[in-house]
C-alpha cells in the first residue's frame, strides 16, 4: 500500500499493563494473531489479522502506568510540521517527533477538549496492511464535549474539509481528505459519566457484530452501547477488561437510508 495522504487514519496501538491478556483478549474476539515483541522498542507487538498488520500492544514504560487506551495515529509527511501546527492550533504535544528506526517518526498530541492522538511519518512502516475486513481497523471518531473546539483544531492541524449530519438529536461531523471520508466527531452527550474524558473511538470490522459482543462480555468486556443496527452497519461499543474503550461493526449488515449530510 502507498503511504496514506495527510490526515488519514494509518495506524493504531495500546499500551496494556498485561499485554498477554491483551492478546488473548483480542485473539478471541477479533481474530488476531501477533508477532514477536520487539525488546529494541519497549516490547512493542504487532498484531495481525488474516496475515496483514493491523494494530500493535505494548506494555507501558515506567512511569506511564494507568488508564489503558487505544490510540488512533494520523499520516503525515512531516512530523515535526505537524506538532508545530498542533501547537499553533491551541494543542499540546504530549511526546516530540521521534524516529522509531527506520519505521518512521512517531509523535503524540492531544487536541483542545482533550482527546489524544497520534503522528505518524512513514518509513518502512507504512501503517494499516488490514481495512474494512474482518479484524482490520474500519472507522474511528473523536469523542468530545466540546465539537466547537475539535472541529476548528483538526480543520486547522489537518487538510479537512467537513460534512455535518443533519440530525437534531446528534450533532455528529464528518471530516474528508480529498474524495476520502476519514474521520467522524460524535459530541458527548450527558449519557457519558462526567469523568470520561474527551477519546478517539477505533473501530475493528468484525464478521458478526452479536457474536463479538458475545466473545468480548464473556472474556470480562463491558458492552457500552449497542448492538445497532445502521446504514453503515452493525455495530457496538465495549471497553474491554483493562479500560481500553473501543467499538466493533460488521459493515456488511445495514439498515435505514443514508442520513443527509451538509458541507460546512
Amino acid at each position: 500500500m502507498a503511504v496514506q495522504p495527510e490526515g488519514t487514519p494509518c495506524w493504531a496501538d495500546a499500551m496494556f499493563s498485561d499485554v498477554e491478556g491483551a492478546k488473548s483478549f483480542y485473539g478471541d474476539v477479533l481474530g488476531w494473531t501477533f508477532g514477536e515483541s520487539s525488546s529494541e522498542y519497549g516490547n512493542y507487538t504487532q498484531a495481525y489479522a488474516d496475515g496483514k498488520a493491523t494494530a500493535a500492544v505494548v506494555p507501558p514504560m515506567p512511569g506511564q502506568e494507568g488508564q489503558s487506551q487505544w490510540c488512533l495515529y494520523f499520516a503525515s509527511p512531516d512530523a515535526a510540521a505537524t506538532a508545530a501546527k498542533i501547537r499553533a492550533a491551541g494543542g499540546e504535544v504530549l511526546m516530540e517527533p521521534m524516529q522509531v528506526g527506520d519505521f518512521g517518526t512517531m509523535c503524540l498530541g492531544r487536541e483542545p477538549s482533550g482527546a489524544v492522538f497520534g503522528v505518524w511519518q512513514a518509513g518502512t512502516h507504512e501503517g494499516f496492511e488490514a481495512e474494512q475486513t474482518p479484524g482490520g481497523y474500519a472507522w474511528a471518531e473523536v469523542f468530545t464535549r466540546e465539537p466547537e473546539r475539535a472541529d476548528r483544531f483538526f480543520s486547522t492541524v489537518f487538510p479537512y474539509t467537513a460534512r455535518q449530519m443533519e440530525d437534531d438529536a446528534i450533532d455528529f461531523r464528518i471530516f474528508d481528505v480529498g474524495e476520502n471520508t476519514v474521520l467522524g466527531r460524535m459530541k458527548m452527550t450527558d449519557e457519558f459519566p462526567p469523568e470520561v474524558p474527551s477519546y478517539v473511538n477505533v473501530y475493528f470490522a468484525v464478521p458478526d457484530c452479536d457474536d463479538a459482543v458475545a466473545k468480548a462480555t464473556k472474556l470480562g468486556a463491558v458492552l457500552r452501547f449497542g448492538p445497532m443496527t445502521s446504514p453503515f452497519g452493525r455495530f457496538a461499543a465495549l471497553t474491554d477488561p483493562q479500560g481500553a474503550n473501543f467499538s466493533v461493526i460488521d459493515l456488511t449488515t445495514t439498515e435505514g437510508d443514508l442520513p443527509k449530510i451538509t458541507p460546512v
